[in-house]
């Protein structure tokens, strides 16, 4: 059993907890048992997998799992779980993976999100948990967006975040090109647009742009939309949050391709 907080693997986890050692070390955090399950579900490969010793107790079988999944394993005390972790109360188990190398195949069909600057890795995970809930197709990620893989981030994703197809762009408007060259319809969202998200027919493959929760949409990305559409808000309402907004027209598309 680990219980040093000076072992070198002990110190090498505690770093991950920031993103610049994250980008360095080409790894990140999965923390907790139903983030550790999804990921075994989809046999995602680990690196390190850590649990206390009343964790190992209760969840035998995922422990074996997830032990045939990672290159190491090691028991350790509550104080170091504690150290390791970035949540207040950690339940027991923690685990690296190294980051992605190769991106989600993003396919052209079906509906697909298209993220600018998001900021907040809550409102991400939401997204990404949304999407995967909607039957969407994938998720792309503006470069200078919050990274995919912040620990606040697959939490929020409520583990969906093995289950979409995601990936980072490292120039949105070239993407949003490639997927309209495919037959794909780009939709905006802007206050001002005279047409409301429902009005859209999703029955089409679409591309939906979103923008950082501040600025909104770049006006370039806005100047490239097929379509612009806007969501009705009661007087006094300046805006919804870009988490809400994506789920409106996810479960829109949705309805419309069950009809």
């Amino acid at each position: 059993m680990l219980t040093s907080l000076q072992n070198p693997l002990v110190k090498q986890i505690r770093k991950l907890q920031s993103t610049k050692e994250r980008h360095k070390q080409q790894l990140f955090l999965l923390e907790g048992t139903h983030l550790l399950a999804e990921a075994c579900a989809v046999n995602y490969p680990l690196e390190v997998v850590c649990c206390t010793q009343e964790w190992q107790a209760n969840h035998s079988q995922l422990w074996e799992l997830a032990c045939s999944l990672c290159d190491r394993s090691e028991v350790v005390s509550p104080e170091v779980l504690s150290a390791i972790a970035t949540t207040v109360q950690p339940d027991g188990v923690i685990a690296t993976a190294k980051r992605q190398q190769q991106q989600n195949l993003v396919p052209y069909t079906g509906i697909v999100l298209a993220l600018e600057t998001i900021q907040d890795p809550g409102n991400l995970g939401t997204m990404i948990r949304t999407a995967a809930a909607a039957g969407a197709s994938g998720l792309w990620l503006s470069q200078d967006s919050v990274d995919l893989d912040n620990p606040k981030v697959l939490r929020a994703s409520a583990g969906q975040w093995f289950r979409l197809a995601t990936a980072v762009s490292a120039d949105l408007k070239t993407t949003v090109q490639n997927c309209q060259q495919a037959g794909m319809q780009v939709i905006a969202t802007l206050p001002t647009a005279k047409l409301t998200y429902w009005e859209v027919d999703w029955r089409k493959p679409s591309l939906i742009l979103l923008g950082n929760e501040g600025a909104g949409l770049s006006p370039d990305l806005v100047a490239m939309a097929d379509q612009q559409v806007n969501i009705p808000l009661s007087p006094g309402v300046e805006s919804l949050n870009v988490a809400i907004a994506a789920a409106l027209m996810l479960y829109e598309a949705q309805r419309q391709n069950r009809d």
